[in-house]
């Protein structure tokens, strides 16, 4: 009896493993349990990448992306058509998401991002004035999207040569660097200093 037993519990054992290797995803498909269960840790990173994907701020940087692409192609004009938008998403920004923390940091910087935005918008033919603006605007978004997130990974760019060489900072949805402060003649300068998840 007790060879039978143990004869049966190898047997369901190495049935158990085999159907571990690969299947669970078509057991899982198929309407069967999945038995694999995520850790604390884990669980966490998804959760927090669901509240940076639903991020109440997203359609701003996604706005203040838009202008920082149109400097960094010389195009004023996208650049304004940028910063109404942006003023039009401040209007719009529901803070109920942000915690007592997130929305004390965009009640201090929500007048300064309108106002830099504001006058972007306003001056689609100037765009060394628009520049200047950017560059506040930019350290108000930073601080910003530092403390809420953009709702995907961002970088943090730094332009060594701008402003007689005091240089800038901004920030990028992408690697890549895109000057918007020198634009077309000199598009690459800069560098990467900071990823932001």
């Amino acid at each position: 009896m007790k060879i039978t037993i143990l004869g049966i519990a190898t047997t369901l054992i190495a049935l158990a493993a085999c159907n571990n290797g690969g299947n669970q995803p078509a057991n899982a498909a198929k309407g069967g349990a999945d038995t694999t269960k995520a850790s604390p840790t884990t669980a966490t990173p998804a959760n927090d990448a669901e509240t940076r994907s639903a991020s109440p701020i997203k359609a701003l940087a996604g706005h203040y992306f838009d202008m920082k692409n149109a400097l960094a192609n010389d195009d004023g004009q996208g650049a304004a058509d940028a910063g109404k938008a942006m003023v039009g998403a401040l209007g719009k920004l529901d803070t109920t998401a942000l915690t007592s923390d997130q929305k004390r940091v965009y009640r201090d910087m929500a007048d300064d991002i309108r106002e830099n935005a504001e006058h972007i918008g306003a001056n689609a033919g100037k765009i060394a004035h628009q520049r200047e603006h950017f560059e506040m605007l930019s350290k108000d978004m930073y601080d910003l999207i530092k403390k809420c997130g953009a709702g995907q990974t961002v970088y943090q760019d730094f332009c060594p040569t701008y402003n007689n060489k005091k240089g800038a900072a901004w920030v990028s949805e992408f690697k890549e660097i895109k000057n918007p402060y020198l634009g077309k003649k000199m598009t690459n300068c800069g560098s990467v200093k900071e990823e932001i998840k």
